[in-house]
């Protein structure tokens, strides 16, 4: 059902997968920075105020996400069913991704029950130490999809060569490089050869 509720709770959760708030969404989407705010939900005569086609198109093509996608995010078709992510320590999340979007194959992984959203095959990554710094921490836990198209602008992990493993905000790419940035003040920025890349995963989810 296409529900008041469901449908900006499905905003919230699209921001909140691309680790941002409902303003930074909706200045993403390049729309008004105020036009998701909870306040703006609901009319001073207490009528509900529900978003526009135009600003759900423009969500949908500033996150790279499915109008399915977000359908299923309004309305899970069981939101019940869960899935066995596989999980593994970001010391360990080496190699080249597999035929199942895995990196290594998925060998040697344990498991972390997560929501069956229909999304593409996704992993997990407990972070260990400062490996992932200054972005995540230790402890941290982040649901990745390898499969998933990368925008400019989006948090990814991306595995080197050399087994050295980093996270980052994307920023330029081509099919031949693509430009890596750290947030804050004097984050290092890299540019990063296709061929120094073993994956490059898109992050879904944080559990800090």
């Amino acid at each position: 059902m296409l529900s008041h509720d469901r449908i900006w709770s499905a905003i919230d959760h699209l921001a909140e997968r691309h680790n941002l708030t409902a303003s930074g969404l909706a200045r993403r989407a390049g729309l008004d920075a105020t036009s998701f705010n909870r306040s703006k939900r609901v009319g001073r005569d207490g009528r509900k105020r529900w978003p526009s086609t135009e600003s759900l198109a423009k969500v949908l093509a500033a996150t790279g996400a499915s109008l399915d996608e977000f359908l299923r995010l309004v309305e899970p078709r069981d939101r019940s069913a869960r899935t066995a992510l596989p999980l593994i320590g970001s010391a360990h999340a080496v190699g080249r991704i597999g035929a199942d979007g895995l990196p290594g194959g998925g060998r040697g992984w344990e498991a972390m029950e997560f929501p069956d959203l229909g999304r593409e095959p996704c992993f997990a990554i407990a972070v260990q130490g400062g490996s992932l710094n200054p972005l995540y921490r230790d402890g941290d836990v982040l649901v990745v999809c390898a499969t998933a198209r990368l925008r400019e602008g989006d948090r990814v992990v991306a595995c080197l060569d050399g087994g050295a493993i980093l996270a980052a905000e994307l920023g330029r790419g081509t099919a031949r490089a693509a430009e890596l940035r750290v947030p804050g003040p004097g984050g290092p920025d890299r540019v990063l050869l296709a061929t120094d890349v073993a994956w490059m995963a898109r992050v879904m989810w944080v559990r800090h």
